[in-house]
This record gives C-alpha cells, structure tokens and sequence, in this order.
C-alpha cells in the first residue's frame, strides 16, 4: 500500500472558456474504512485562484497552514495578490524544500490570472505537480489521487475546448462522479467549484454512499 492512498480522495481541475473549474470529493478514510464524508480537499487561495491537495490528510492541512502564510505574507510585501503561475511556483518550491521527507500531496491548482494592459483577455490556468513539486501545465485538465486513472479516461472522452460555465460545470462534475464510482477510497460527495471572471460558483454534489 502506497502512503498516498492511505486516506483516498481525488481531484480534478479543467479549463473552459474565460473561467476553470477545480472539484473534488468529500471522503476520508483509513483504507477500507470510512471516517468522515466532509472532508474537502480545495481551498481558495483568493477570489480567482483555487487549489486543491489530494494524499495524505495530515500532511493536508499542514501544507495548507503553510500556504496560508507564505500567500499572507506575499500579500502584505507585494501589495497585491497573488497569480496562478506566481502561486504554482510557491508550491513548487515549498515542496522541493522537503525533498528529503516530503508531503505526500499531489497539488492541484485552478485559477484565472488578472486583467492587465499587457494580456486583457488572460487564458485561464491550470497546473498540477508530483510529491516533490516537478510542474506540469496541461490545457485541457488535470487530475490527481486514488481515481486518477478513471479520471483521465473519463476527462479525455467528455472534455470539449471552450465550453461556457454551466457546460463545464456539468463536465467535470460528470467525470469525477464516474470516476470515484470505479474507486473504492474516493467518493461519499462531492464539491464543485466554477472561477468566473466576475464571481466563484460553488456547488455540492450527491454521490454513491456504500
């Protein structure tokens, strides 16, 4: 048994057309059994940038404490906030400090960078990365956790390039669902979150319960 299976879960981010979404399921467990059914893994970063930590859930919410306050801090020296490609680095690089023992979390990152003179129609953003913080930036979508190789099957036949919100809402909520199906350590719910240029859509899903 791998460590990063230990408590399941899984996660998956996919671009639409000037808006991303990132969902994930809501169980943890010890293996077979099951302990809590809220247990979310995306947190929000800042209203256009969320990310989410499927693996090992103590190593969750120590990453996320500490992601917490490398953002803080960033916000308060640079008076700004931050971007998805600037926080996808910050990721990276804290997980690389801990090479030599690191988290088991597989990072998942969604977001939509800002308006400037420079790009005013900026692409929407996607990046995942492994234990030690190795950056892929796929276009279409990304995915990590137990169920990561249903999801990837699932994703490549149902994901379409542009697709609106509400189409892309239905698209990636229809490919976790599937996916955590076909996986006994993902499932038990699931929440869905659609970053838009002018609000962040957040939604519950029912799923299989045995």
């Amino acid at each position: 048994m791998s460590v990063m299976e230990l408590n399941g879960g899984s996660v998956v981010a996919m671009v639409g057309k000037d808006c991303v979404a990132i969902a994930s399921d809501l169980r943890l467990g010890n293996q077979a059994v099951g302990i809590a059914a809220n247990f979310d893994k995306v947190f929000p970063v800042n209203d256009k940038l969320y990310y989410a930590l499927p693996g090992l859930a103590t190593d969750v919410y120590t990453l996320r404490e500490h992601l917490r306050f490398r953002v803080n801090m960033y916000r308060m020296k640079e008076e700004r906030e931050i971007t998805p490609k600037t926080f996808t680095h910050l990721v990276s690089s804290t997980l690389y400090e801990k090479r030599f023992g690191p988290f088991f979390i597989e990072p998942v990152i969604a977001g939509l960078p800002p308006k400037t003179e420079l790009e005013p129609n900026p692409k929407p953003f996607i990046s995942c990365m492994d234990t030690i913080g190795c950056i892929t930036t796929p276009k279409d979508f990304a995915v990590a956790g137990t169920a990561g190789d249903k999801l990837y099957g699932i994703a490549e036949g149902l994901w379409e390039p542009d697709l609106e919100p509400e189409d892309l809402f239905e698209t990636i909520s229809q490919t976790l669902l599937n996916a955590v199906d076909r996986d006994a350590l993902s499932g038990w719910g699931a929440v869905v979150h659609i970053i838009t240029q002018d609000k962040v859509i957040t939604r519950t899903l029912r799923a299989r319960m045995d």
